[in-house]
């Protein structure tokens, strides 16, 4: 049956996602970088503009200094330039002596001679790192030659060093809030998911259960027929894939609830599911399980993990055409985790590793890609392990590697 879901918007949007994502991650930094190219050029026209402020006023510190001014000019200049309070803070230093001569918006106004020194030296300090400061040239009264240089050093507003900090902070609250958004609506698909999965189990077992039913019924019928005297082998075959219908039928009921775990023998599990496998799939697949020791104990659900295990084999055989050997390895790690490695010798996933278990996904012409993601499912939800690709190569072929906790 061909994949209903390929060619559906839903499919094409979820097997695309990661390059969704790389496009709405460039719009968001081209969206933050605008904001922050726009910001840094509106705070350096407002720094410009401070600088100019304090450029006019140490230029009205000179001119009040010289001594060619005029009383009026003195006064207008006094009252309306190097009076007036701003919002800068602004230091005034002889460069001789290194002493503060003047300062403004600097200090508050209850505190000590002693906290308004250390403070005056630490703000200096800031501002000899922060700003360039000006020159005021301070002339003699006899000559009007320079005596000496004063300099006058500043800091940024207030509003401005906030203005600086802004799209920063802007970006950050908005990357938290995007981050909780994204945790939001990956546990709402999650649980959507599961909902689907459930649902789609329940009504698959409950499919299933009916017929079930009548061919066990007629099973027994077909046994007391007299032309089926002596033809166990018929009624054998015929038993077995009764049971094996009931344990699918237990699976999926299995997956809509939550299932038993119990202490199993991995190795004499994967004996049992290896004498099913092969009358059932090509003759000329060779098959062979190893294990370093006969008592690997792990807790499983074991129609479910027969079933992890019977869909990485058939997709194995699928990539070897029919014709190749399926090795399944068996040892622990040094967490004492159970470790179960399925390989073959197919053509390889050819770098489409990480999107194996995504359900959709599948190589074959045929096929709902749905039989890896219901063993990730089953492996990781479940049993609490881990299931993964853990070698594939072109031509040589495929290693899947399950976990399991001991």
């Amino acid at each position: 049956m061909q994949n209903p879901f390929k060619g559906s918007l839903s499919i094409d949007f979820y097997s695309n996602q990661s390059t969704i994502k790389w496009v709405i991650l460039v719009v968001a930094v081209i969206i933050g970088g605008g904001s922050i190219v726009y910001t840094n050029r509106l705070v350096s026209e407002l720094k410009e503009g401070e600088r100019n402020n304090i450029n006019l006023w140490a230029k009205a510190i000179e001119f009040s200094s010289s001594p060619d001014v005029d009383e009026s000019a003195l006064t207008f200049i006094s009252a309306n330039i190097i009076t007036p309070d701003n919002t800068l803070p602004v230091i005034l230093v002889d460069s001789a002596s290194q002493q503060v001569l003047l300062s403004m918006n600097v200090l508050e106004d209850d505190m000590t001679i002693a906290e308004r020194e250390q403070e005056l030296e630490s703000i200096l300090e800031k501002m000899q790192r922060e700003n360039e400061p000006f020159p005021i040239p301070v002339r003699n009264t006899e000559d009007g030659s320079i005596s000496e240089i004063q300099y006058v050093y500043y800091r940024n507003s207030y509003l401005l060093r906030q203005l600086g900090a802004y799209p920063y902070i802007q970006l950050s609250v908005i990357g938290i809030f995007a981050f909780i958004a994204y945790l939001a609506f990956s546990y709402s698909r999650n649980a959507e998911q599961n909902r689907v999965w459930v649902g789609m189990a329940k009504e698959t077992a409950h499919q299933l259960g009916t017929p079930l039913s009548s061919l066990m019924a007629w099973l027994e019928y077909i046994k007391t027929m007299p032309e089926m005297q002596g033809r166990g082998d018929i009624t054998a075959e015929l038993e077995k894939d009764v049971q094996r219908l009931e344990m699918i039928t237990a699976r999926f009921s299995n997956i809509g609830s939550l299932p038993v775990l119990k202490p199993e023998n991995v190795l004499q599990t994967m004996n049992e599911c290896v004498d099913y496998l092969k009358p059932r799939v090509s003759s000329k697949v060779v098959f062979s399980v190893e294990a370093k020791s006969g008592n690997l104990m792990a807790k499983l659900n074991k129609p479910l993990f027969i079933w992890v295990v019977e869909n990485i084999v058939k997709n194995g055989v699928d990539a070897m055409s029919g014709i190749g050997k399926i090795d399944i390895r068996l040892s622990k790690n040094a967490n004492n985790e159970v470790l179960v490695d399925i390989a073959d010798n197919g053509k390889g996933i050819k770098g489409k590793a990480k999107d194996v278990f995504k359900p959709g996904f599948t190589t074959k012409k045929r096929g709902w890609g749905l039989g890896l993601a219901l063993a990730q499912r089953i492996i990781e939800n479940y049993h609490q392990g881990r299931i993964f690709v853990k070698s594939s190569q072109a031509d040589v072929g495929t290693v899947f590697r399950i976990v399991l906790p001991s």
